[in-house]
């Protein structure tokens, strides 16, 4: 009886899986702004809203228990459209946030580990009679280049601006630059290998 109920639990569990991604063809995908053939967004989600300003190309995977959301609450209006848009072919891993305000841009085939979070907009701290939860700053352009690799619990902070073929070593916070063909580590992220013509990939001393 054990060994019955043992795979009646997990053919159940699968079932609720399969049926509860969202896809092109169900009623939740049809909200977004483009949802992309052959894409989904696994089961379980743990936030999604305002999908409307959110565009996903085609041969997208978005793991499960991700967040994925535009402006600050459900049924706000936003003043751009799509305010995130990830491309084609990407991966977004387990667990992760991508919560955009303004612009996100996830160019095609970039994936991601587990739990990283990519956000264009942070909370201010300055004024001391407020909390910081009702400070927040102006919003800044997030861009993740073509090809590129964020690793295991990294955060995207707003302003970043990710170039093509990088890899954002494993818990990294970025919040500028990096240059294409590059690996950037730490946190702040710092660039310690970039490829260059004719010499291949170069290690980048930590004090330039």
């Amino acid at each position: 009886m054990n060994n019955f109920l043992h795979q009646l639990v997990h053919s159940l569990y699968q079932r609720v899986v399969l049926y509860g991604a969202i896809g092109a063809q169900n009623a939740s995908g049809k909200k977004f702004a483009h949802f992309g053939d052959r894409s989904v967004i696994c089961f379980p989600q743990t936030t999604i809203f305002n999908e409307q300003y959110i565009s996903i190309g085609n041969d997208t995977m978005i793991g499960e228990h991700v967040a994925l959301s535009a402006g600050m609450v459900p049924g706000q209006e936003c003043v751009v459209t799509p305010v995130v848009s990830i491309g084609n072919r990407c991966l977004i891993g387990r667990g992760s946030g991508i919560v955009g305000h303004f612009s996100i841009l996830i160019e095609d085939d970039v994936w991601t580990g587990h739990y990283v979070y990519i956000t264009d907009q942070n909370h201010g701290y300055e004024d001391i009679s407020r909390p910081i939860s009702q400070q927040s700053q102006p919003e800044r352009a997030v861009r993740i280049g073509k090809g590129s690799w964020i690793g295991h619990g990294s955060v995207v902070l707003p302003g970043s601006n990710i170039g093509e073929h990088v890899v954002i070593g494993a818990q990294s916070v970025v919040s500028g630059v990096i240059p294409d063909y590059s690996v950037a580590v730490g946190a702040p992220a710092r660039v310690i290998k970039q490829y260059r013509e004719g010499e291949g990939w170069v290690s980048i001393p930590r004090d330039q």
